[in-house]
């Protein structure tokens, strides 16, 4: 049987697109930087988890340096327990900084997301195999917080297992996550599955005194397991403010709520969501908060989902708690399905009010406008075979896949503006691309 399989550009608007590179690990585990036409303008042998183009307004002034991991710590369990150490490389891929041997255990254990901060640390979500109080007596994956600085000391840690009483779970919502951590201590992607930590920088809500929730070098951080959003209060450990777990119910079809266009409403239900982050001023919606709502299987006792399965990128209001903009693939007149990643991917604000997409079950990147036209469409071309136990091959470590599996999967891809990078970085000249398949796939 002959598949149709997408690869590299199929869509490209010069008119209309934010012009940039974007960088992304692809699933044979290369962190690659590429300019809109596809073209790799630099590469680096290793995987980020994010990988990360830094800026060098808080990398002193150094140009064209990433943030990727380094090495793995052996662990068997593989998921959040796999990664040994995380690191810095330059342009050309020497080492600036590298940290996990330090770290409790030996091992970083760095997964899903990490920041360079204003000060010079690294803000570092990592996992800590722990006893957790209200959880029973087995060992499970908690996750958490360290900020580190540059000599790799730990100088501020946050554990979520610390902080379950204030995530505002029901009786039954307690009880399913007694029950699944009870059941499989030992999962690989951990019983809350964190998977985002951003500060939330300068924001129009703390500069007006609106809300002191909202101070700058408060956390971000996002809970796919429990479809919480939460900021960690810095200076007492608390959560601040927090979306989630619950919402209230919505009349009609889940699938109704999902694909409504109406905006602005209240917020409703996410589930599976993946990095919540305040976009940052200067951009357009700065200080409202973007998500990539997978309406994925997810919640503490599962939330209900749609009869057809499609994701969501919500802006949300955090102080009206209200959804301002959102993209489905209705609003590029495709039915909702066509857009779905149950796992991974993330959105980005681009400086012309574009935003940039990443559909990462699928390998899809793209750029879509205010009103949902997408104008710069990218399959990532590099696959490469997942699952857990095959330390033989390079594997890309896919939640929920047991055998050897071929993907073209894409965690997370950033927009990286052209001064980011050294003088002299190749940059193809932009013209109109059109290689899209008709929905039904016919020619």
């Amino acid at each position: 049987m002959a598949f149709v399989r997408l690869s590299g550009v199929t869509y490209l608007d010069p008119e209309r697109v934010h012009d940039c590179y974007v960088l992304f690990t692809g699933a044979d585990g290369t962190t690659r930087l590429v300019d809109l036409t596809g073209t790799v303008v630099q590469a680096w042998p290793f995987a980020g988890v994010p990988p990360r183009l830094l800026d060098p307004a808080l990398n002193g002034g150094r140009i064209g340096d990433v943030g990727v991991q380094l090495s793995d710590s052996g662990d068997a369990r593989g998921g959040i327990y796999a990664n040994g150490t995380v690191g810095q490389l330059d342009w050309n891929g020497s080492p600036v900084w590298e940290w996990g041997t330090q770290a409790p255990g030996g091992a970083a254990r760095q997964n899903h997301d990490w920041e360079l901060l204003p000060n010079g640390n690294r803000l570092i979500l990592v996992t800590v195999p722990r006893v957790v109080p209200g959880l029973g007596d087995a060992v499970v994956g908690d996750q958490g917080l360290y900020e580190v600085t540059p000599d790799g000391e730990i100088i501020w840690t946050w554990l979520a297992g610390d902080h379950l009483e204030e995530f505002g779970f029901s009786d039954a919502g307690w009880a399913a996550l007694r029950d699944t951590a009870a059941r499989d201590p030992q999962d690989p992607w951990g019983y809350l599955e964190m998977n985002s930590a951003k500060t939330l920088g300068e924001n129009r809500w703390y500069d007006s005194r609106i809300d002191s929730a909202f101070h700058p070098d408060n956390v971000l951080v996002s809970f796919r397991k429990a479809n919480v959003i939460a900021a960690v209060d810095r200076a007492t450990g608390k959560i601040a403010w927090k979306f989630g777990p619950y919402y209230d119910a919505v009349a009609g079809a889940q699938h109704q709520r999902i694909t409504t266009h109406h905006v602005p409403r209240p917020l409703d239900q996410t589930s599976g969501q993946h990095n919540p982050h305040m976009i940052a001023p200067g951009l357009p919606g700065a200080g409202n908060v973007l998500v990539f709502d997978n309406q994925g299987g997810a919640g503490y006792p599962p939330a209900s989902l749609g009869i057809y399965a499609g994701s969501r990128v919500l802006e949300i209001d955090p102080v009206a708690e209200e959804i301002v903009w959102q993209y489905t693939a209705e609003d590029s007149g495709l039915p909702p399905w066509t857009f779905f990643s149950s796992f991974v991917s993330n959105a980005q604000r681009l400086p012309n009010g574009n935003t940039l997409i990443t559909e990462g079950m699928q390998g899809r990147i793209f750029q879509v406008t205010r009103d949902g036209a997408v104008v710069w469409e990218y399959h990532s071309p590099y696959q490469g075979l997942g699952v857990a136990g095959e330390p033989e091959v390079k594997q890309t470590r896919v939640p929920g896949v047991d055998r050897l599996t071929l993907t073209s999967l894409v965690y997370r891809s950033q927009a990286v503006p052209f001064a980011w990078t050294p003088e002299g970085t190749p940059r193809s000249p932009l013209r109109p691309v059109d290689l899209r398949l008709p929905i039904d796939g016919s020619p």
